[in-house]
């Protein structure tokens, strides 16, 4: 029999796991992990519950996780802890989402690598590892060009009175809330990025609008002036590009490319295809 891998990728709202044998591969969602706001007890708690039921006992050979956070080492030893009970005998290597990423876009060439989720990232890949990383800061201090960063800009509009009458009504249509409850949200409820990510959907949904188009681009831009053009090699290197944000946003972020006189590479919504074929 062909040897079963389980592959997963998780980003701090949602987690993809993809069970591959030969031919057959099956694919399930679970929530984001975190290590950042969850401990080992509770991401076991949320697998228990989320995906092995899904896995039904089927007999697994390895498990390949990348996730966000995992980078630092505490954290990926925190995830391996928590998922070793739950396949017991079972070969498992945890690894950060930015090598699940440069493995899942370039393969086994070189590249720049860029995540533009929930979360941001990047990094230059050589094709066997990563040399080079643009510190990740977080939400707080960095992840420009995120799901979170642009969801604070829109909140930073909102909150500030600087929609116009149209775009106000819109958003309140949208989101039913007030000041009280995003200030709530933000400073005083579990994973305000995730929170605060939600908000790009009204930028995805006002497409067109010269303040919607601006808030997109120079969110964008910040992640290219402070990430992607200090890699000297991405002056002679494709620049890809996986996540949410890059998928939905690919025609400013290829502009973008090419204003800073860079070639857009691949675009992925997500890394699982490109992992498949990696580890097979």
């Amino acid at each position: 029999m062909p040897d079963v891998r389980l592959i997963a990728d998780s980003g701090a709202t949602k987690a993809e796991w993809c069970l591959v044998g030969g031919r057959r591969r099956r694919t399930f969602l679970t929530q984001g992990i975190s290590p950042y706001f969850l401990d080992a007890p509770q991401i076991r708690e949320l697998l228990h519950k989320e995906l092995l039921p899904s896995l039904g006992g089927t007999r697994i050979d390895a498990v390949h996780y990348y996730g966000t956070g995992c980078n630092a080492k505490a954290n990926a030893k925190l995830v391996a802890d928590a998922l070793k009970p739950l396949f017991p005998g079972v070969t498992v290597t945890v690894d950060n989402d930015l090598l699940g990423a440069a493995r899942a876009l370039c393969g086994r060439e070189k590249g720049i690598a860029c995540i533009l989720g929930t979360g941001s990232n990047s990094c230059y890949y050589n094709g066997l590892r990563i040399v080079r990383n643009s510190p990740g800061l977080g939400y707080v201090l960095g992840d420009e060009g995120s799901g979170a960063y642009l969801g604070r800009m829109v909140v930073q509009h909102y909150l500030y009175g600087r929609f116009d009458e149209v775009l106000r009504a819109r958003f309140d249509a949208m989101f039913v809330t007030t000041s009280t409850e995003i200030l709530d949200n933000v400073y005083k409820k579990p994973l305000p990025n995730r929170y605060l990510a939600s908000f790009t959907r009204f930028l995805a949904e006002n497409r067109g609008d010269d303040t919607v188009e601006g808030i997109i681009e120079a969110g964008l831009e910040d992640f290219f002036v402070q990430h992607v053009c200090r890699y000297p090699e991405s002056r002679r290197l494709p620049v890809h590009f996986v996540g949410g944000v890059a998928h939905g946003f690919r025609d400013v972020v290829g502009a973008l490319c090419r204003r800073h006189g860079l070639k857009p590479g691949r675009f992925l919504k997500n890394p699982m295809e490109g992992l498949v074929a990696y580890h097979r």
